[in-house]
């Protein structure tokens, strides 16, 4: 299914590039030390480059386990704090972006950007890495920005002809200026609702709003992430499935079929049930009729096509009796071993370090520029 490029004479210089100044900084850092733990070494020259907390781009040792020890977990993004993660080696150097990151980036073969959420994931890595001329894993600077965008991303969707659920859109200016007639447009949702910041990921600054009480003080936590909302109606009863895309020569491939149960004790799949408690089962493969689980892997195809999709993405859904709604799509998804794209992946027959090296292989095949 994946084309490979032709054995180069000598190793490939990749550089994992991840942290980033999203409030996925962490789960990014995690991430990249299991795609460093994973490459041959005998296939690849690593670079690592992590960017703090506060933007500072840091060459960083070949390390993985550094990157697997986190202090607990970090909600919040605090600017004034110094950088978790990567308090620079005395033999590293500190990059300057307009200077030496193109310096650095001219002396590799391809980027592996595992960088979640703003900053990183939306397109403005990408745009860097297109100027640069770097060929780089996932998607390029449009779709990047456009899946990051929950609002473009289901606007998107709805034009190609796929199910989403109702949802609104509240944007800065009409939160300060117009108030009242945003509000009055989500109560025709009904309730509950799901409220979110429109570019943030790992559920951070989500809430789910069963009273309008509630409503404006969900509204404005989503803000502190991201000035742009949306909001979703809930589907009730619904079964949350996920599938995994990877790009080839031949167009995308679709994993297995995955559900995720939140246990009791949670209202959904919110971030301490991602990363602190441990109280999700992640199902691989998802108990689905032949015919429901090829409906969602086609539809799953549709959608990264419908958003010009590359590379690889995690696309996120619900099953509410007969119907199956497109909830949203990830283009740099959790990536540690036991995240549920490389688990989908691993079940359908391609492991971890095998994944790894076809994202590698299909980046340097697509190259960078229009295509």
């Amino acid at each position: 299914m994946w084309t490979s490029v032709e054995p180069m004479s000598q190793r490939i210089r990749v550089a994992v590039i991840f942290g980033g100044r999203s409030s996925e900084h962490e789960i990014s850092c995690i991430s990249a030390g299991s795609v460093l733990r994973a490459l041959d070494r005998d296939k690849y020259d690593v670079v690592p480059i992590g960017i703090t907390r506060v933007g500072q781009w840091v060459l960083e040792a070949d390390d993985a386990d550094r990157l697997s020890v986190v202090d607990g977990i970090f909600p919040e993004v605090d600017a004034t704090r110094s950088p978790v993660l990567f308090t620079p080696d005395p033999t590293a150097h500190e990059l300057v972006v307009q200077t030496t990151v193109p310096s650095v980036l001219a002396q590799v073969d391809v980027a592996f950007p595992v960088l979640h959420g703003p900053w990183g994931e939306d397109g403005t890595i990408q745009g860097l890495l297109e100027l640069a001329g770097v060929p780089y894993v996932g998607s390029g600077v449009f779709a990047s920005a456009a899946s990051m965008d929950k609002a473009h991303m289901k606007s998107m969707l709805h034009a190609a002809g796929l199910a989403v659920g109702p949802y609104e859109v509240i944007t800065d200016f009409q939160w300060r200026h117009q108030r009242e007639h945003a509000l009055d447009r989500v109560s025709r949702l009904g309730l509950p609702v799901f409220v979110k910041p429109s570019r943030a990921g790992s559920s951070v600054g989500i809430t789910k709003v069963k009273n309008y009480s509630e409503l404006e003080s969900a509204i404005e936590l989503a803000r502190l992430h991201d000035p742009k909302v949306v909001i979703e109606a809930s589907i009730e009863n619904n079964r949350e499935i996920e599938c995994g895309v990877l790009g080839s020569a031949n167009g995308p491939q679709a994993s297995v079929v995955a559900e995720i149960v939140v246990r009791e004790g949670h209202e959904f799949y919110d971030y301490e049930a991602k990363y602190v408690d441990d109280s999700v089962d992640l199902v691989v493969p998802a108990e689905l009729s032949d015919s429901v689980s090829a409906r969602v892997r086609e539809l799953a195809c549709e959608a990264f096509l419908a958003l010009d999709c590359e590379g690889l993405a995690r696309v996120d859904m619900f099953i509410s009796g007969d119907d199956i709604l497109i909830n949203e799509l990830n283009t740099m998804p959790g990536f540690t071993p036991i995240s549920m794209f490389p688990r989908m992946w691993a079940n359908t027959g391609l492991d971890y370090p095998e994944l790894v090296d076809a994202l590698i292989q299909d980046a340097i095949r697509r190259g960078t520029g229009l295509r």
